[in-house]
């Protein structure tokens, strides 16, 4: 019988009921992580823009204010009292300078005060050498810093401009004289202070800052938790070339932040706003807890199947599987219970009957089979007979014809002992040293006819296998086919030979002759004829032995041919040897 391995588990029935029932919720998990990164990137996105609208409406609102300073700016250079002074310092009073300086002053003062953003309005009036302050008052004015400012302010008088640390607009009253110098200059400073503070009303989230920077990169306004890491966003806004208002996440001090930039050409100013990633996750954070909560909860439905699959379909179906394997395996003592009136109480019952079928069945088949076996030994046995009988009577009429009356007595004895032999049917099988006995017997009977041409080497049965069970006649018959085809018809010098082998688990009687007469042909003929397992061919001599041995032992048992070292046919009985010979033969298969 043919063995198949035990199934593996990964080919088993459970593991694709798992897998396919993983299969109907993974597209349940993948929508679940879908929806969360797609409510991110909303919320990233609408963050992104509202911060970029706040922005830029601040940066327009600043842009505005810069605006209406520089119309007071340019006001100034229209300034009655300051044109006076400019060009009637000479011809002044002390009591008319005083006035006209302190109404110059008040002048600037409301110019100071009429924007958060300016931090002090002063005016440079060269051709009286002072400087007139809203904060300082008036000082003298040095030449060289005359100097200083003409170059940074010379014609640029339109824009914000960056000078000692601080953010400057100017605007100059020309002279008329060409390339003169100008009567005075207006000089008004931003406060970086309120600028500051104005930023902080873009820190509306937890952790978020924000970095005002100018053109150049000389100022550099920081607010809220971008002060403590304003190297790292500096470094960071030099180096990004296009900035865009989409929000970008980059670390900074070791926290994840989407940064959102404005810029102003006006100012040429812009802003970058700093807003940390867990702003936008943390509305998500319920959310994020139901996914958690998602996940478990398959887990546990997936953990639940699993079990009661296993409990109620595997285990059960593994049961019926492996009554199957013993059932295969010759065990017909399987019965399985169930408690539950389900389908596999159905189908364990239909199991114990077939198994109980399979019994009956097989006792009946088995007798049959036995009785069948022992009618065919007893044809084989009645089919061998006849043959002898009439090579006997001939060899005796040959003798009796011949005169020789001495071998005729011995040769009759040696017969009847023979035929004895032969008619005796108490059992089916005999012990290897009858069997033996017999053929030895019937060795001596022909050598008695063919003694001039024919002599014989007759081994020693080993006394180990005296007692070993084989089929009756089964040595004989091959003896005598060895005389009849291959040295009846020799003239002188025949051979024939019967020894013993034992190897392994296997015992062989080899009986071979020098016999000239076997051609190839023959020789693959016999074989083919040994090899045929059809129960209805002819079965007659050779093959009726093999056919006996296969029946009593099985495939270990049977007739093997060759071309003998001597020259004619080598014939070699073969059984299974240790363990072997005391049981029955129809156990044996």
């Amino acid at each position: 019988m043919i063995k198949t391995p035990m199934f593996s588990i990964r080919n088993t029935l459970f593991l694709r009921l798992i897998f396919t029932f993983l299969l109907i919720l993974m597209p349940l998990i993948i929508l679940g992580v879908y929806l969360y990164q797609w409510s991110i990137h909303t919320a990233r996105e609408d963050i992104a823009k509202t911060a970029a609208s706040q922005t830029a409406f601040y940066l327009t609102d600043l842009e505005n204010e810069i605006e209406r300073i520089k119309l007071l700016q340019f006001g100034l250079l229209e300034d009655e009292d300051l044109n006076k002074l400019t060009l009637l310092w000479n011809r002044m009073g002390v009591i008319e300078k005083t006035d006209k300086i302190n109404s110059l002053r008040n002048r600037l003062y409301l110019v100071q005060n009429s924007s958060k953003y300016i931090k002090k309005v002063s005016v440079y009036i060269n051709p009286i050498g002072r400087v007139v302050s809203s904060v300082d008052g008036v000082s003298p004015l040095e030449e060289a810093l005359y100097e200083d400012v003409l170059s940074v302010y010379g014609s640029r008088n339109t824009r914000i401009i960056e000078w000692r640390n601080g953010l400057y607009l100017s605007a100059a009253k020309p002279s008329g004289r060409p390339k003169g110098q100008p009567l005075f200059i207006v000089e008004i400073e931003l406060d970086q202070q309120k600028l500051t503070e104005a930023l902080a009303q873009f820190n509306t989230y937890s952790g978020s800052g924000t970095l005002l920077l100018t053109a150049n990169g000389g100022i550099r306004l920081a607010s809220g938790s971008v002060v403590s890491f304003l190297k790292e966003a500096s470094l960071y806004v030099e180096q990004k070339k296009t900035p865009d208002n989409s929000g970008e996440a980059r670390t900074f001090g070791g926290h994840l932040y989407y940064t959102i930039h404005a810029g102003s050409g006006k100012l040429d100013m812009a802003i970058y706003r700093f807003i940390p990633s867990e702003v936008i996750r943390k509305p998500l954070d319920k959310f994020y807890a139901w996914a958690w909560l998602f996940a478990a909860a398959a887990f546990v439905i997936v953990a639940i199947y699993a079990m009661s699959t296993y409990k109620f379909i595997h285990k059960p179906l593994l049961r019926l599987v492996k009554s199957f394997r013993r059932v295969e395996n010759g065990d017909l003592e399987q019965v399985i219970t169930h408690a539950s009136k389900d389908e596999f109480g159905y189908l364990y019952s239909r199991f114990n009957q077939m198994v109980a079928n399979l019994r009956s069945l097989i006792d009946q088949a088995y007798r049959q089979k036995l009785m069948a076996q022992r009618s065919e030994l007893k044809q084989l046995q009645s089919q061998i007979n006849p043959h002898f009988l009439f090579n006997s009577l001939f060899i005796l009429s040959t003798m009796a014809r011949t005169g020789d009356m001495e071998r005729v007595e011995q040769f009759t004895i040696q017969l009847g002992e023979y035929f004895r032999f032969v008619t005796r049917s108490a059992s089916d099988e005999i012990s290897l040293e009858q069997e033996i006995h017999h053929a030895r017997t019937y060795m001596d009977i022909q050598l008695l006819r063919f003694s001039r041409r024919i002599r014989a080497r007759f081994e020693e049965l080993p006394e180990e296998a005296a007692h070993a069970k084989v089929p009756r006649l089964v040595v004989q018959p091959i003896i005598e086919n060895a005389f009849e085809h291959s040295l009846e018809r020799i003239e002188r010098n025949g051979l024939i030979v019967v020894r013993f082998e034992s190897r392994d688990d296997e015992f062989r009687i080899v009986v071979e002759d020098n016999g000239n007469n076997l051609s190839e042909e023959k020789l693959g003929e016999l074989s083919r004829a040994l090899a045929n397992r059809d129960e209805y061919a002819e079965t007659t001599g050779m093959v009726n032995i093999h056919r006996r041995l296969t029946i009593t032992f099985g495939e270990r048992g049977g007739v093997r041919v060759a071309r003998s070292e001597l020259g004619g046919l080598q014939v070699t009985i073969h059984f299974p040897w240790e363990g072997q010979a005391d049981v029955p033969f129809a156990d044996r298969r």
